[in-house]
């Protein structure tokens, strides 16, 4: 209930909204490691003026281990400044909203809140439909924000198809080991990111 939270301490479904100092450098870490990934591969893409990358990684992990709120804006964030870095601002807008819904998407179905062990079933069926979000999110703003054209915007489809593969093979393969470093390491961490289930639902009653 709200009279027993902090008010200092809004969330969204469970997940802290970063204001408090720790949450902020989370989500700028891992803003600055998708930047950083999305910038390592770029291969251009003439038809539509885009690039295929590797960003997704990012995205997906970040949103794995921390949730709905982290993985939106650090992923949303890092993308837009890698597009800006890259020298493609006029995408980063719309870079913004696109792995910012992704990383939205990953952190809701995958809800780290709720996993009780290193590994979720829900982890998997997270970056698959992540994947396509972002998959079909370019296809849009390609097609009708963009207005390139449909056929254009289906020759960058079958790359962003391929980019979401791969992100979401080497975001599965490396959340279980981040979740062990991390609970092992700092154990009372996702206190400061979210609120854990059993206080919640004392919180309710």
């Amino acid at each position: 209930m709200e009279s027993k939270r902090s008010k200092k301490n809004r969330d969204f479904l469970g997940y802290y909204l970063p204001k408090n100092p720790f949450s902020i450098a989370i989500t700028s870490i891992f803003a600055a490691l998708t930047c950083v990934l999305t910038m390592l591969i770029s291969i251009p893409v003439p038809a539509t003026g885009g690039y295929i990358n590797i960003g997704d990684v990012g995205v997906m992990l970040t949103a794995l281990i921390f949730g709905p709120v982290i993985g939106s804006l650090g992923g949303g964030i890092g993308s837009a400044l890698a597009d800006i870095f890259l020298g493609y601002p006029i995408w980063a807008p719309a870079t913004f909203i696109v792995k910012g819904l992704e990383g939205l998407i990953v952190g809701l179905i995958a809800n780290p809140r709720k996993v009780r062990t290193y590994f979720n079933f829900y982890d998997i069926i997270a970056v698959i439909i992540g994947g396509l979000t972002m998959v079909f999110g370019y296809f849009i703003v390609e097609a009708f924000v963009f207005n390139f054209g449909i056929a254009p915007a289906l020759v960058e489809l079958p790359g962003n198809l391929f980019q979401s593969i791969i992100g979401a093979i080497i975001s599965i393969s490396f959340v279980v080991v981040l979740r062990i470093v991390i609970k092992i390491s700092n154990p009372q961490v996702f206190d400061l990111i979210f609120i854990p289930i059993e206080i919640d639902e004392l919180g309710s009653s």
